[in-house]
This record gives C-alpha cells, sequence and structure tokens, in this order.
C-alpha cells in the first residue's frame, strides 16, 4: 500500500552578500527572498521542505574575516522561530540550515529540524568539515558532535547530512541504521572538480541505505569571492538512486517531488544489504589512520 509523502527543496541565489550592508540586513534580505518559495510549496501541498546551506546568508568561506561570525546565531533562535510560524500555519516539516553560535567563539554549520506543528525536533551540526582553496571551512565550524540524529516527524523519519558530508559513506549508513526513511543533504558546491559526484554519490547512498534522499544546492554566482558557479540541479531520488525530479542549473525555484515511502520496504527485500552486513568486521573504520 503506498504510503506518500510531498517533498520540497529550494535552491536560490542569495541577494545580498556585501559585509557593508551589515549582517540583520543580509540575513533579511535572503529570508525574504526564500518566503514565496515556502508559499509556493504550500500551496503544491509540500509536506517536507529543505532548505539550502547556511540559506539566510550567502556561501561566506571563501573569505577568512571575523565579520562573518557575526552571521551566527543561537539554535534554537531568531531564524527558527521565525520559520516554525510558517511550519505551523502550513502543517510543513521544515528543514533550516543556518550558521549556529553555541557560545562565543564556538561555532557549527547546522541544520534545525522543524516539525509540522512549528515544534522545534532538534538539530544536525555538520560532521565532516573541509579545508581546501575557496573553502576555508575549519575556519568558521567545528565539527559536529551530536552524531546522526533521526527526527520522527508527522511524515516520515527525517535525517540531515550537510553538503561535504555527502562523500562520506559511513554517516549516511549511521543515518539508514537509525531508521531514516528521507534523507536530505542542504550544500553550496560550485563547478568543477566534483560536480559529477553530485548525480553519482548520492543516488549510491539512497540504494545503500535503501532511503529517498533530496540534494539542495544553490545557483548563480556569489562576489565578492567568486570562487565559482553554484550550478543548481538540487533533485530528489529514490531508494533505487533513480532520480524523480530535478532543478534547473540557473533558476530559483522549487523542486517537489512525490515520495512514495513504502518503496523502501519493497526495495529491502530485494536488496538485503542492512540483513547481510558485516559490523564485527569493520573495526579499522574506526581506528585513527
Amino acid at each position: 500500500m503506498a504510503r506518500m509523502v510531498r517533498g520540497g527543496l529550494i535552491q536560490a541565489r542569495n541577494p545580498i552578500n556585501d559585509e557593508g550592508a551589515g549582517v540583520e540586513k543580509i540575513k533579511a534580505a535572503a529570508l525574504e527572498r526564500h518566503l514565496p518559495f515556502i508559499e509556493q510549496a504550500a500551496k503544491k501541498g509540500v509536506q517536507i521542505l529543505c532548505l539550502q546551506e547556511i540559506f539566510n546568508g550567502p556561501y561566506f568561506c571563501p573569505a577568512q574575516t571575523p565579520f562573518w561570525y557575526d552571521m551566527a546565531e543561537e539554535v534554537p533562535g531568531p531564524t527558527t522561530e521565525k520559520l516554525a510560524a510558517y511550519a505551523k500555519k502550513h502543517q510543513m516539516v521544515i528543514v533550516v540550515p543556518v550558521y549556529e553560535r553555541e557560545m562565543a567563539g564556538v561555532y557549527y554549520n547546522t541544520a534545525a529540524v522543524l516539525d509540522a506543528d512549528g515544534k522545534y525536533l532538534g538539530k544536525y551540526r555538520k560532521n565532516h568539515i573541509p579545508q581546501t582553496s575557496g573553502f576555508w571551512e575549519k575556519y568558521y565550524f567545528k565539527p559536529g558532535n551530536l552524531g546522526y540524529p533521526v527526527f520522527q516527524t508527522r511524515y516520515a523519519k527525517l535525517g540531515v547530512y550537510i553538503c561535504y558530508d555527502r562523500h562520506f559513506p559511513e554517516g549516511a549508513r549511521a543515518l539508514g541504521l537509525g531508521g531514516a526513511e528521507i534523507v536530505v543533504n542542504p550544500s553550496a558546491t560550485v563547478a568543477g572538480l566534483s560536480q559529477y559526484l553530485w548525480k553519482l554519490e548520492q543516488p549510491a547512498h539512497a540504494v545503500a541505505n535503501g532511503y529517498f534522499i533530496g540534494a539542495i544546492n544553490r545557483v548563480g554566482t556569489e562576489g565578492p569571492w567568486n570562487i565559482g558557479k553554484f550550478y543548481g540541479h538540487s533533485y530528489w531520488c529514490d531508494p533505487r538512486g533513480q532520480t524523480l525530479a530535478e532543478g534547473s542549473e540557473e533558476e530559483d525555484e522549487l523542486v517537489v517531488a512525490d515520495l512514495d515511502l513504502s518503496l523502501i520496504d519493497e526495495v529491502r527485500k530485494t536488496w538485503q544489504f542492512f540483513r547481510d552486513r558485516r559490523p564485527d568486521s569493520y573495526g579499522i573504520l574506526t581506528e585513527s589512520r
């Protein structure tokens, strides 16, 4: 018997990148850019909606300046409170990726999960932090310390993985073992070396773990850094690794797909990967190398 959930992903350009505008104006402009898409999602009957990585500002990690520390906020905090009202109004689960301030000098790349009644369910903190040309994330983020939580929402069991995490199969497996039926991966990734992996790794995670994945990417370029073009192509894929819906390369848009969660049982009856795992032989995976 089908068990349908309608999922939505928002990919969008960031409107203001200029430090001179100030943090509050930058955040307000980004939120305003997203609100019409949230309303559009509600009209289309979206039940689970995910925004892009650090959705309420630019991807500032090409810089290494203290100004951007002021973008960080508490989670739960002001942005999650604003979006909780929309979650409640539209009976919609919303995943809200923001820059989190735990205390002075302690910051995380975080995604909050709001249930369909607006209740804050918890948060995921990005575990794998890159440090490479144009992606100086260790300057801004501590590695996550909350593991790989799975959230029981009104509509489905939901896991979150953020951007660079997608290159690591261990956390993707942990989410599957935790019972995730849907995993979302809000990202900020540009054309270049890893672009071909965008449609390779995440469908592979979906197949290996028997769940649905929603992969979100920005669009456009962001000055003054101009590290490359955010190439969009946000998409949903099913537990067979098949693409259900995909966004364009250029446009701000909402990507919607109907997810039949009953397919999870069907796929796992065919591919018994969880049954045939050999955790007794995986000790090397937890050793430092």
